[in-house]
């Protein structure tokens, strides 16, 4: 890890900030980098044109009693590496090869979305329960780091 590590990691916090997920506790953020540049940012939350859970005034997930880790299919976001992704595809930014700061452990769905879509590193800060997503990264050779903030390289030394 280093300054820069720090730096993206930092951004991905600020993009978190950006959610419409209703849950306490589930901003989640992601910013895919290339070369130490910005090519992609994203958050979870719906797709456009959709209401937001904020919206709403609900979690749907909540309210039919959904256990974190599970059933991804049943909620109206979209997850901030998805989001990320699909934003460089809608932009024909090219994303082989780069590195994705996350602020949590991606879900075994994004794992297969960051496999194809060529991202080589993934750097994330919270735990996710998936353990499966893990195993894919790493028979793909996805190289997974996990962000510690309490002995991450300063950003301005």
């Amino acid at each position: 890890m280093d300054k820069w590590d720090s730096r993206f990691m930092e951004m991905a916090h600020v993009i978190a900030g950006w959610t419409s997920c209703y849950r306490p506790g589930r901003s989640i953020g992601c910013v895919i980098v290339k070369d130490k540049r910005i090519m992609t940012t994203g958050y979870n939350g719906a797709p456009a044109g959709l209401k937001t859970c904020r919206e709403r005034g609900e979690c749907m997930r909540d309210r039919l009693g959904i256990q974190s880790g599970t059933r991804a299919e049943l909620c109206y976001a979209i997850h901030a590496e998805q989001n990320a992704i699909i934003q460089a595809a809608k932009l024909g930014v090219s994303i082989d090869g780069a590195t994705l700061y996350c602020t949590h452990q991606p879900c075994s769905v994004c794992a297969k979305m960051i496999i194809n879509a060529g991202i080589r590193r993934v750097v994330y800060q919270e735990g996710y329960p998936d353990s499966f997503s893990l195993d894919i990264f790493e028979e793909a050779k996805v190289q997974l780091e996990r962000f510690d903030p309490e002995n991450a390289p300063e950003i301005n030394p």
